[in-house]
């Protein structure tokens, strides 16, 4: 991550959606890095202004830096075992809102095209049928823009690969507004920001039991 200039939002407080003493959910902004990158720079992130009011916070999962949306963090290594192997075995349920291109021709569907790293042109990812990992991507089309000419889409990603939700609207054809590693020039000016938003996610509590619902209004 040395190869870009990065200018994080200004801190204006977190935005807590939940907490009590076994975790934390906040809504990260977009242009923040989830940990800290390499270099001096890059030390500014969403886990180290947690961490200033709650100094036991433990980064679970990460957004890319240009999401914004539910972050979960827990407040002890037991927790944090908890909820990793949650993800892991993909206990949790998230769901993302996006702005893309143009109107997808079929309403809802599944994108299980796999993915790799695209090694020469990292951190971009890339479709390879051959040597890419299983990813599997569900959308639903919520409404249409025809001034913008874009459509807002629910997205719930069964895999969690690197990029996977950008990649695979992409390569279906509608890659999401103001993306500025995937969308070519005149989709990527069309928002100040990239249109993804982590809005909803539905976790079994880690000591509890209770079913938590999570949700972020998409600033969009």
């Amino acid at each position: 991550m040395n190869d870009f200039c990065y200018a994080p939002p200004v801190d204006d407080g977190l935005d807590v959606i939940y907490q009590d003493e076994q975790l934390i959910v906040v809504s990260k902004p977009s242009g923040l890095l989830s940990v800290p990158g390499r270099g001096a720079d890059k030390q500014d992130c969403m886990i180290h202004r947690v961490q200033r009011s709650f100094a036991d916070a433990l980064i679970v999962h990460r957004l890319d830096m240009s999401t914004s949306g539910i972050l979960l963090l827990a407040r002890s290594k037991e927790v944090h075992r908890l909820l990793s192997y949650a993800f892991q075995v993909r206990r949790v349920e998230k769901q993302y809102t996006a702005l893309v291109a143009g109107r997808p021709g079929i309403e809802s569907g599944e994108i299980n095209w796999p993915l790799i790293c695209d090694w020469p042109n990292r951190p971009r990812q890339k479709v390879d049928h051959e040597v890419g990992k299983p990813s599997l991507t569900r959308y639903h089309c919520l409404s249409y823009d025809e001034i913008l000419d874009a459509t807002r889409v629910a997205l719930s990603p069964v895999t969690g690969r690197s990029h996977q939700l950008r990649v695979h609207m992409l390569s279906l054809g509608h890659p999401i507004l103001g993306d500025s590693l995937y969308a070519p020039p005149d989709i990527k000016i069309k928002a100040p920001r990239l249109q993804l938003h982590a809005n909803e996610m539905v976790i079994q509590h880690p000591t509890s039991g209770e079913l938590l619902r999570l949700y972020s209004e998409p600033p969009f």
